[in-house]
């Protein structure tokens, strides 16, 4: 498979940027590893670090909103975008006020998201397991696992608003991070 031009030489360019800035990316990951324990050894801080966080989104992203809606306001749609911007400072107004209230809120939807996630993908490796051939079951595996985590969340709720979200966020990072450690050490071996 031969690729364009232009995309051969993207590709050369983006390369050769990693290679330059090799130990930014080692830093980088180094960092998130770091934090990404952190998250892990204490999630109940991380929770609510990540609940604080999504509140100031909501809130900055609705005063935004509701300053571009009235900015805008001949423009069809404005009640639409009235509610969305009210919402959102709604959101990010109640997860600061009561960021331990939110934190259980947001673990219940990560339960559910897992759950509703691990159905999903267990009927798409039934329905195609002619075309995956061996590879369907892992497929289901995936999609079992995924319903244990959610009925773990779930079942443990209240209590596992304490450590699910500051872990899962601990684990992204790790991953994260590791993968930009190895990346940059596979760059800086090619320098």
């Amino acid at each position: 498979m031969t690729l364009p031009h232009d995309i051969a030489t993207l590709q050369t360019q983006m390369s050769e940027a990693v290679r330059e800035h090799w130990k930014a990316f080692l830093f980088e990951g180094i960092v998130l590893v770091v934090l990404g324990l952190a998250a892990m050894i204490v999630p109940p801080v991380a929770g609510i670090a990540v609940t604080v966080m999504l509140g100031w989104m909501f809130l900055i992203s609705g005063v935004a909103g509701l300053v571009v809606t009235f900015w805008a306001r001949q423009m069809p749609g404005f009640w639409w975008s009235l509610i969305s911007a009210v919402l959102g400072i709604g959101a990010g107004a109640i997860l600061l006020a009561r960021p331990v209230q939110g934190l259980l809120t947001l673990t219940l939807v990560v339960g559910a998201y897992f759950l509703a996630e691990g159905v999903a993908t267990i009927m798409y490796a039934l329905q195609h397991r002619k075309e995956l051939s061996e590879r369907w079951s892992w497929m289901l595996v995936s999609g079992l696992m995924d319903i244990l985590i959610a009925f773990f969340i779930i079942s443990g709720l209240p209590g596992s608003a304490e450590w699910a979200i500051g872990l899962l966020v601990g684990i992204n990072l790790i991953i994260g991070g590791s993968s930009l450690i190895g990346m940059a050490l596979a760059a800086r071996n090619k320098a």
